[in-house]
């Protein structure tokens, strides 16, 4: 046993900043300037600043609107007037608007010449849009789109890809008070209508297809469909991403961007919607996630400007797709006046190394991807320090998947051995990080260098109280201003609370399996509940069972997300068959197929195997969570309880699954 007086010795860090670069941070100056202002701990590094953020909570958040000059167009009386979860109250009586902080730096005659947004695809080089073109875009199409009457709290809706379209349709929404949605094309028209019917749109921006892998993808047919299913809108706008003519009904791009309309930014109060995202649980519709425009403009300030250390001397590269959330985590590096690198093709076209290109070819300082990227290059043996000019990337950040301890030594390796390499976790709910980058912190591999500001996380057991050093689920005891204001269609709430806060009533508990180490770092492990993470895009086993079971041969189905320890993610999709049905080459094609055109090519499950049933709860619900956890190894007595199964033999056939495979 080790004593108070003589503590286990700390681990070897992979990574620690210099003095220079500690007191060049902006979290540094930050600590100072709050410490001179509003009593925040001048010594003790980034613990004492959590701490203090987490324990004065209202003064932090006060703090924060205060350092990146928050414009409140009326003022608040009070930061969090109710910190009740689900509920919490922040900045009641507040108004402002998000486009208007992140135009902000065009406002600047230094600035206004400078890139806000490069734009790389798979077939030219970069092609950037200053910050007076962007704003200019923004006031003509905010101009047409109120010509269109669209008022605040109408729904707008993009079947986009990652484009500077999709930015100035975001960015003229969120102007007009609108609430902006969207869906990456590579989405069917299933899932998107999934989507956007809960919401209602009144206005949907389309392409006519997209480039993908060195292949053009038409949408026409899918974006008729779309048309036809979605009633409430009043106007469609085609963007000819593959040069066709607007078809019949449409309005042309270009004709709504090409004014010189000041922009007028609608001044809306805090808790104003800003947009929906969507993250679907095991059962029902997607869950249509709405975060505010006051919410999300604090916590992407703290997240970007303090934890990513981003300002305007940055280019931030994040390859993602307008379907996921850090595509909006990505467009709010506008607010620290940073330029922010948009990417529009396949992670690994022409070959494993391409998002290493795009970062050499834009100078990107922030270089953000999925785990699942860095293992494949580590697989692929590519060399990214020696084949590519990565000088002004001073970190790499990661999510979607935990990094693996091998993918932190490669990235040392090959990319650079100064290198932050930050593992951040987080989620659509909130839209932002729980744990992840701290730039003035150590490195440590296998994990992430510490909880948030103002994120009061913990681990917690199954009697809710908090471990340290032991696994545990991932819970947030204060509210973040992020954190949803609602769910769509969801009026007394039930949805909501039964989402985060069924195990732990008040505490938001995510669904991530955690430990806090004793020296303040996070180490994920992956998912405590059923939903599918593939690729950092989430989706619910019921997408997969709605059409998978559509099939005549499919009596009923299970499919499961397992997180590996190498970083891969293996996903099998289970079919128990219908009488006389055979699971040959050809209804394995026809599955497969089904779940790429409908779903998403990302949730093709990797295995198709034959079962001789599928288990249910007493209620009838589909047992997930205990096969995944057989799968994972765990003991039958353990994964389940008996008690509570139809039939506990169809546990022996996945039992036997996981023995096979451990």
């Amino acid at each position: 046993m080790t004593s108070a007086a003589n503590p286990a010795p700390q681990p070897e860090p992979l990574w620690q900043p210099d003095s220079e670069r500690i007191a060049a941070a902006r979290i540094t100056r930050f600590q100072a300037w709050a410490a001179e202002r509003y009593g925040a701990p001048a010594e003790g590094g980034y613990p004492a600043l959590h701490r203090w953020s987490v324990t004065e909570l209202d003064t932090f958040w006060r703090a924060v609107a205060d350092w990146f000059d928050i414009r409140f167009s009326s003022p608040y009386t009070a930061v969090l007037a109710d910190r009740t979860m689900p509920g919490a109250q922040w900045f009641p009586g507040a108004a402002l608007n998000y486009a208007e902080h992140a135009l902000r730096t065009a406002e600047d005659p230094a600035r206004a010449a400078d890139p806000a947004l490069v734009h790389v695809d798979e077939t030219h080089q970069p092609a950037e849009t200053s910050w007076s073109e962007l704003r200019r875009q923004v006031g003509s199409l905010a101009a047409e789109l109120r010509a269109l009457g669209v008022r605040p709290g109408d729904r707008v809706s993009g079947y986009l890809p990652n484009v500077p379209q999709a930015v100035t349709a975001f960015l003229a929404s969120a102007a007009v008070g609108a609430v902006w949605t969207s869906c990456a094309p590579d989405f069917g028209a299933r899932s998107v209508l999934d989507r956007f019917q809960q919401v209602e749109p009144v206005v949907l921006f389309t392409v006519d297809g997209y480039r993908y892998g060195g292949k053009e993808h038409d949408r026409t047919d899918v974006v008729a469909e779309l048309r036809r299913e979605l009633p409430t809108l009043r106007a469609v706008v085609h963007i000819p991403l593959l040069g066709t003519p607007a078809p019949e009904g449409t309005l042309a791009w270009s004709a709504l961007t090409g004014g010189d309309a000041e922009p007028v930014f609608e001044q809306v109060p805090f808790d104003h919607p800003l947009w929906v995202l969507y993250s679907s649980g095991t059962t029902g519709l997607p869950k249509a996630i709405v975060q505010s425009q006051g919410g999300i403009l604090l916590e992407h300030f703290k997240q970007l400007g303090l934890h990513c250390d981003l300002g305007p001397e940055d280019r931030f590269f994040w390859y993602t797709s307008t379907g996921w959330m850090m595509w909006n985590f990505l467009v709010s590096g506008l607010l620290t006046g940073t330029t922010v690198v948009l990417y529009d093709g396949s992670p690994g076209f022409p070959d494993t190394g391409a998002q290493w290109g795009v970062a050499e070819r834009t100078g990107a300082t922030l270089f953000g991807t999925s785990a699942a990227y860095v293992m494949a290059c580590r697989k692929a043996d590519v060399h990214p320090g020696r084949d590519f000019d990565l000088s002004r990337v001073k970190g790499v950040a990661t999510t979607g998947s935990p990094l693996p301890p091998d993918g932190f030594r490669w990235l040392h390796d090959e990319v650079r051995e100064d290198l932050w390499i930050a593992s951040v976790s987080g989620g659509t709910d909130v839209c932002s990080c729980f744990a992840g980058a701290v730039p003035t912190l150590p490195v440590h591999i296998g994990e992430l260098q510490a909880p948030c500001l103002g994120t009061d996380l913990q681990a917690w057991d199954a009697q809710g109280r908090p471990v340290v050093g032991e696994v545990g689920e991932l819970v947030v005891t204060n509210p973040m201003p992020s954190m949803p204001i609602r769910f769509w269609n969801d009026p007394d709430g039930s949805r909501y609370r039964d989402s985060y806060f069924d195990m732990f009533p008040g505490v938001w508990r995510h669904g991530d399996w955690i430990t806090l180490t004793d020296h303040g770092s996070v180490i994920i492990h992956g998912r405590s509940d059923s939903t599918l993470n593939r690729q950092g895009v989430r989706m619910g086993s019921a997408d997969i069972y709605e059409v998978v079971e559509r099939l005549p041969e499919i009596r009923e189905s299970l499919v499961i997300g397992l997180e590996e320890p190498d970083g891969g993610y293996w996903m099998p999709l289970f079919v128990h068959l219908a009488e006389g049905a055979v699971l040959d080459e050809a209804l394995r094609t026809r599955i497969k197929r089904a779940i790429r055109e409908q779903l998403s090519p990302r949730h093709v499950p990797d295995e198709i195997i034959e079962a001789p049933g599928v288990p249910h709860t007493l209620t009838g619900k589909r047992i997930e969570v205990p096969i995944k956890r057989l799968l994972q190894g765990a003991a039958l007595d353990k994964a389940v309880n008996p008690g509570s199964v139809d039939n506990l033999d169809l546990l022996r056939f996945y039992e036997d699954i996981a023995r096979k495979r451990g």
